[in-house]
Parts: structure tokens; C-alpha cells; sequence
């Protein structure tokens, strides 16, 4: 009897860990799918630079490359010229340069934040498979307007500056774009904190880019491909 219950049970852990290793494969398979119909991995890695101007606070420059980006805030006055691997740049305000030790620390590090916030506001679909990232499929559900959508869950390990972040994303089920997104400040939390829809695909360059992010957040604009030279990322 006890040999029975010990194979019964065996039974069915093997089959919640086969159709947890399925579930794990079918998100990669979508999440792939996504990033090939969005210009792919390649043309990701190809692209050099990437300008866009966030819902209409601040314009960002970014050479993906090297690392190096500048960041205007008009409401502030403030620019940042700073490079987000080493973390090392400047900081001007009224274009005044800021020199004390601890503010161009500061503004080095929020530099660094920002771009890695705005970034995925912009280019979300190709960090899908990034390392720290997990996906779950949640299976198949509609969006806001009712396109029939697979469901994938974003968490993440070790990874971007909000680690204890969660995210559902809606993809299109004919064309594999992207269509909608949910934000949940918390892994644990059951209601998102924001709910938007991705919009308005364009082609820049080699890569599809998508700005609108419905009527309640708005835009992403001036978005562009096109070369910066260096010293636009070295001079206020």
C-alpha cells in the first residue's frame, strides 16, 4: 500500500514538473517568436543608436554600443551626459556643470535608471529573453480590444534596477506584436499598477518600434535610428 501511494505521488510530481518544463518552453517559443517578427535579435544587436523623447518629460540619446547617453529634462533645466557601463559623466544644470563629488554621483546613477526605464518603455519586446528574465505562459487570453492574445508573465532575477517587478504581456496570436502590457509594482501584488496597450508599430531602420502607449499615458516620440555623432555625448 505504502509502495502504491509512494508511485501515485511520484507520478504526479513528474507530470506537474513535465507540464511546467512545456509551459516554460511554449513562453520562449512565443517570446522568440515576438523578437524575430520585431526585427530580431541580430538587428537588435545591430542597431548602434536609438533617440526617442519619453511622453514628453525628457529626449534621450542613446549609443547602445558604447554605453554613452545624454538625457535633456527641460522642466528641470537639466542635461546628463553620462555612460551607463561605467557609470561616469557629467551633469549640468542651467548649463552650469554640476562638480560636487556626491551630485555627479547621483546624477550618474539616475542617468543609468532613467535609460533603463525609458528604454523598456521603448524597446520591451526585444528583452524578452535577456538573462535574469523569466517567462511563464499564462495561457490565452483577449487585450483591451479584444484581439485573441497568448498570455506570457514576466519576473525577473538579479536584473535592471526593480528586480521585485512583475509584468503580463498580451501577444498577438496571428501577428506575434506585442498588443498590451501590465505593470505590478510587486511579484506578489494581484492587481496591476498600470495597463497599457502597444501601438502603432513602425519600421526605424531594421526594427519595428512601437510609441503609442494608449490615450491615459501617451506617446513616445521623435523616436529615430539615425547616427549621433561622439560629441554629441561630450558636449552640453
Amino acid at each position: 500500500m505504502t509502495r502504491t501511494i509512494t508511485i501515485f505521488l511520484f507520478l504526479i510530481l513528474l507530470h506537474a514538473t513535465v507540464a511546467q518544463a512545456q509551459m516554460k518552453s511554449r513562453a520562449v517559443s512565443i517570446a522568440d517568436s515576438v523578437i524575430m517578427v520585431v526585427g530580431g535579435k541580430e538587428n537588435w544587436d545591430n542597431t548602434q543608436y536609438l533617440q526617442w523623447t519619453f511622453f514628453g518629460r525628457r529626449t534621450l540619446w542613446w549609443n547602445k554600443w558604447t554605453g554613452d547617453v545624454r538625457i535633456e529634462i527641460p522642466s528641470k533645466k537639466l542635461l546628463l551626459l553620462s555612460n551607463i557601463n561605467s557609470k561616469t559623466g557629467k551633469a549640468f544644470r542651467h548649463g552650469i556643470e554640476i562638480t560636487q563629488a556626491d551630485s555627479v554621483t547621483y546624477f550618474n546613477d539616475r542617468a543609468y535608471k532613467i535609460l533603463m526605464n525609458d528604454s523598456y518603455w521603448l524597446a520591451m519586446p526585444f528583452k524578452l529573453r535577456d538573462p535574469g528574465v523569466t517567462l511563464s505562459y499564462l495561457g490565452t487570453a483577449k487585450d483591451s480590444v479584444n484581439n485573441d492574445c497568448y498570455l506570457l508573465q514576466l519576473t525577473f532575477t538579479s536584473v535592471g534596477v526593480t528586480p521585485e517587478n512583475k509584468y503580463h504581456i498580451w501577444v498577438d496570436r496571428s501577428t506575434y506584436l506585442v498588443t498590451q502590457w501590465a505593470y505590478f509594482e510587486k511579484f506578489s501584488d494581484d492587481t496591476a499598477a498600470i495597463i497599457n496597450p502597444w501601438l502603432d508599430y513602425e519600421r526605424y531602420g531594421n526594427i519595428l518600434l512601437s510609441g503609442n502607449r494608449g490615450r491615459y499615458e501617451g506617446t513616445l516620440t521623435n523616436i529615430s535610428t539615425a547616427a549621433i555623432p561622439d560629441e554629441f555625448f561630450r558636449k552640453p
